[in-house]
């Protein structure tokens, strides 16, 4: 499983095998049944999360009690409440398992200890962070640009192995419309 996060950061940086060893050793490797919460609303921010295999939703509970996912997490994605974090505070959100799903996790104090000691990583997640936060701007931009209907379509011509592995009413929670709404997009031929 190392081999995945190591080939990831190679994807941005250049690792030598030393260097490659010891960096998986500020990391623990977690598997997750489906469903299973990794983090909880309300707990102290412990983990950033890398998946190697599966997928992980990141969601909050609104005040009529209706889950609002707002980002999903797949093969070489990281995942976590980036606000709660970094500064280690409780969670506004949770962190699910949307299937069997394999991680490394790393801490805040271990992530800091591994940025320190290796600053070239600093520059891996600049990178992985300003593509995260590109796409959360692309995704409000398409909230008041698109309707419903050009939304989902927008996103299912873009992320398809999303559509095709998320639950229906979990991914109608990410693009904002009810299920049944999701559904009769879905039914219509689209011109």
């Amino acid at each position: 499983m190392a081999k995945e996060l190591i080939d990831h950061f190679r994807n941005y940086i250049e690792l030598d095998t030393e260097e490659a060893e010891q960096i998986m050793g500020f990391f623990q490797s977690k598997n997750c049944r489906k469903r299973e919460e990794l983090v909880a609303t309300g707990t102290k921010s412990k983990f950033h999360f890398f998946v190697v295999k599966g997928c992980l939703r990141m969601f909050f509970t609104d005040q009529k009690g209706n889950e609002q996912t707002i980002q999903f997490a797949i093969e070489n994605w990281w995942l976590t409440d980036y606000f709660a974090f970094e500064n280690q505070m409780t969670m506004g959100f949770t962190i699910q398992a949307l299937e069997q799903t394999n991680v490394f996790q790393i801490t805040y104090k271990d992530q800091e200890k591994l940025l320190k000691q290796f600053p070239k990583l600093e520059r891996y997640f600049r990178l992985i962070y300003q593509r995260a936060y590109s796409a959360s701007q692309l995704r409000t931009k398409y909230f008041y640009d698109f309707s419903r209907e050009e939304f989902y379509h927008h996103f299912n011509d873009n992320f398809p192995e999303f559509t095709r592995r998320i639950p229906q009413h979990i991914l109608a929670s990410f693009l904002n419309m009810t299920p049944e709404y999701l559904s009769e997009i879905k039914s219509k031929k689209r011109s």
